[in-house]
């Protein structure tokens, strides 16, 4: 099959060494950061933030966090161009929900009026939480829907990319705690450039399962 997304998705691949040399451009960034902004999620919920780690300052902290665990993905985080920590609201309430609305409104998406009535789509958000308020799963769900999109985006743009959910989600904590201000990171992304020579993933043959596997038309 021959078209432009066809092509992104066959050459998207995740990238095991990167080249410390290269750095992805300001353009780019814009448009990336723009793309995660307009992310999907259930109900417009957003119950995300994105941390960018870029400076070596912030490098360091994030290479500090594989102190016990997972130290295979530790040699992206300084080599690589940017790492982006993928961040959820593990208790999502109706006022983060207002801020949605409100938002709405002055977008003029919803009137004034039907604000109340905009307070509906909570009930998506109470189904899946549970007697602490808690709703982790979910709002996790969410931020993978942003995470989706930016591996695409990123593969539209030519660079390469590391998913990471072999992260300390503790120490992350710990260490980005002001940053997260509550919020928590599993997931983590990495992106850049791959080393031309040092990258084995990069030239092998892509593998997917059959579409008659997976994909079944009523």
């Amino acid at each position: 099959m021959t078209h432009p997304i066809i092509t992104d998705l066959n050459n998207r691949y995740t990238a095991k060494r990167y080249d410390p040399t290269k750095r992805v451009s300001a353009d780019d960034l814009a448009v990336i950061y723009e793309a995660m902004r307009l992310s999907a999620s259930s109900i417009n919920s957003q119950p995300w933030k994105f941390i960018v780690i870029e400076s070596d300052v912030a490098k360091q902290r994030m290479h500090d966090t594989f102190a016990n665990n997972f130290q295979f993905n530790q040699p992206h985080i300084k080599a690589c161009s940017h790492v982006i920590l993928f961040a959820h609201n593990p208790n999502y309430t109706r006022e983060d929900y207002a801020k949605v609305v409100d938002k709405g409104i002055e977008d003029k998406r919803t009137k004034v009026e039907d604000r109340e009535a905009a307070f509906g789509g909570f009930a998506f958000v109470e189904l899946n939480t549970d007697e602490q308020g808690n709703n982790a799963s979910w709002t996790k769900s969410q931020t993978y829907l942003a995470l989706g999109n930016t591996l695409h985006v990123l593969a539209r743009l030519g660079i390469d990319s590391t998913t990471m959910e072999g992260v300390d989600s503790a120490l992350i904590g710990e260490i980005f705690a002001e940053e997260l201000g509550g919020f928590k990171c599993e997931v983590a992304l990495a992106f850049g450039y791959h080393h031309s020579s040092e990258d084995y993933n990069a030239n092998l043959p892509k593998s997917r399962l059959a579409k008659e596997q997976v994909l079944t038309v009523l």
